[in-house]
C-alpha cells in the first residue's frame, strides 16, 4: 500500500517537473528541473527494485550530464527566452503532428498493445555491465562521449566568439 502510494507521488512529481522542463523559458530553471525529473525517476528504479539502475540514473544523468549541462548554459550566459520571437512557418504543423504521434504512442502502451519483456529478463548489475561494456554497445559508448566532448568544445568556440 505505501509502495504505491510513494510510486505514485514520484511519478506525479516527475511528470510535473518534465512539464516544467518543457515550458520553463529560463534556461537554468529548465535544467534544474530536469534534475528533479531524473531524481525522481531514479526512486521510481528503487522502487521497482533495480538499485543499480537507480544509481546510474543519479550518478551518470543527474551528475555528471546536468554538471555538463549547466556548465554549457552559464558558460554561454544564456538569457531568459523572449516570448515575441521569430517563429517559422511550420512549427505549429510539426508539433501538433509530433503531439498526435505521442498520443498515439501513449494510448498503445496503455491499452497494452506492445512487446512483452523476455521471459528471462534480468536487470542485474553484472547483465548490464556486460551488455554495456561488450564489444555490442562498446561503440555506441564511445560515440556518446565523443558527442559529449564535442558539444563542450563547441559551447567554448561560441563563447569565445561572443566577446
Amino acid at each position: 500500500m505505501i509502495d504505491s502510494v510513494v510510486f505514485y507521488f514520484f511519478a506525479a512529481l516527475a511528470v510535473g517537473s518534465a512539464l516544467v522542463v518543457v515550458a520553463q523559458r529560463n534556461p537554468l530553471y529548465s535544467a534544474l528541473a530536469l534534475i528533479v525529473t531524473l531524481g525522481s525517476l531514479s526512486a521510481i528504479f528503487g522502487l521497482l527494485g533495480s538499485p543499480f539502475i537507480a544509481a546510474l540514473q543519479v550518478v551518470v544523468y543527474a551528475g555528471a550530464i546536468m554538471v555538463l549541462f549547466l556548465f554549457v548554459i552559464m558558460l554561454l550566459n544564456v538569457k531568459r527566452e523572449d516570448g515575441e520571437g521569430h517563429r517559422s512557418p511550420g512549427l505549429g504543423a510539426t508539433a501538433t503532428v509530433l503531439g498526435v504521434v505521442l498520443l498515439v504512442q501513449v494510448g498503445l502502451v496503455l491499452w497494452g498493445w506492445r512487446v512483452a519483456a523476455p521471459a528471462g529478463f534480468d536487470a542485474s548489475t553484472v547483465k548490464v555491465a556486460q551488455a554495456l561494456f561488450s564489444s555490442r554497445y562498446l561503440y555506441v559508448f564511445e560515440a556518446t562521449s565523443i558527442l559529449i566532448l564535442a558539444a563542450l568544445v563547441g559551447a567554448v568556440v561560441l563563447a569565445r566568439r561572443e566577446k
